[in-house]
């Protein structure tokens, strides 16, 4: 596994021209509206059903 996940594009313009930043390791820069941000992964979510899957399901 690599220590590095890139992005695909960026999550608020959607614009695919990224670089890594220099603030951070998981920091990456976007070109088309010059923000920047970081990625982190918070681990992994319990198996079992999900609060979103049973709201509304009133049958």
């Amino acid at each position: 596994m690599s220590e590095r996940a890139a992005p695909f594009f960026c999550p608020y313009c959607g614009e695919e021209d990224l670089r890594p930043g220099e603030q951070a390791r998981t920091a990456w820069e976007c070109a088309g509206c010059s923000r920047a941000f970081q990625l982190t992964f918070l681990g992994l979510l319990a198996p079992g059903p999900r609060h979103d899957d049973t709201v509304g399901d009133r049958r």
